[in-house]
């Protein structure tokens, strides 16, 4: 016999978040795996671009971070081939160069504390709304949790080799989880691995919805109080490492050569 059809909204969705907290936790990657595997995961989302883009997460010392070697393309990249470099992009672990665009990695870990996760790309469709100017537009509910997080960088300040575009993206950026760079990509940041490939996955998503919208006609805004609900909702940890999971499994069922060991998710 049912017995919830009378409960508030508020009381089922504490109970979807009790459930979830029970059946969803880290999936005991190391860093260096979950990396590998968001690069697989990005790489068949159409996140790659030749040679161009950098995920890195922090390392375990301050002031260091995991990043994939130049010269390797997001599809090629595994646990072991990742490189652990320093503020000046000095490689501490592993063999190669880092991309030199990796500096602006640096002023954003060094702006947000509760960062441990950057993922810069030139996804297809959000390169071409970069390229119209105007600010990423979230109107359907599977992208809410870009809501009001995703900034707009509407100068280009060119290649992002110096520590000029550091400043520049890390202030564009400010509080939030996404900026759209005009003419460049995108950026996404997390607290986690995971939350950061969620949403670099969510904002390719976004970009390819409104392009397809505006050809269609208006682009029209959601309930801001409804938005910020669902933003909040699905911006927990669990959610990102359910949808992480999802990806990951897909991602090793393609390339099973990402991680060194055998893993269960």
């Amino acid at each position: 016999m049912a017995t919830t059809f009378t409960d508030p909204k508020d009381a089922l969705a504490g109970r979807a978040a009790r459930q979830m907290r029970d059946h969803f936790g880290d999936s005991g990657l190391t860093v260096r795996q979950k990396l590998a595997l968001t690069c697989r995961i990005l790489f068949d989302g159409g996140h790659d671009s030749g040679l161009a883009g950098q995920i890195t997460a922090r390392g375990e010392a301050p002031g260091t971070y995991y990043t994939q070697r130049l010269g390797l393309g997001f599809d090629e990249i595994t646990e072991d081939n990742l490189l652990l470099v320093d503020e000046d992009l000095n490689v501490l672990e592993g063999t190669g160069m880092p991309n030199p665009a990796n500096r602006f990695h640096s002023w954003i870990y060094r702006a947000r504390e509760d960062v441990h996760c950057v993922i810069h790309t030139h996804p297809l469709h959000v390169s071409a709304l970069s390229m119209l100017e105007v600010p990423l537009v979230v109107s359907q509910m599977d992208t809410t949790p870009l809501y009001d997080d995703c900034a707009f960088l509407k100068e280009w300040p060119g290649v992002p080799v110096g520590n000029e575009e550091g400043e520049i993206i890390s202030a564009a950026l400010g509080d939030k989880r996404a900026v759209l760079l005009a003419h460049h990509g995108q950026l996404v940041v997390g607290a986690c691995v995971e939350e950061a490939c969620n949403l670099a996955v969510l904002i390719e998503r976004a970009a390819r919805l409104q392009l397809l919208a505006m050809a269609a006609g208006t682009v029209h805004p959601l309930p801001h109080d409804l938005a910020k609900e669902a933003h909040d909702w699905t911006s927990t940890d669990r959610r990102y490492h359910a949808n992480f999971a999802y990806h990951a499994r897909r991602a090793l069922r393609a390339h099973p050569d990402c991680v060194a060991a055998e893993v269960t998710l």
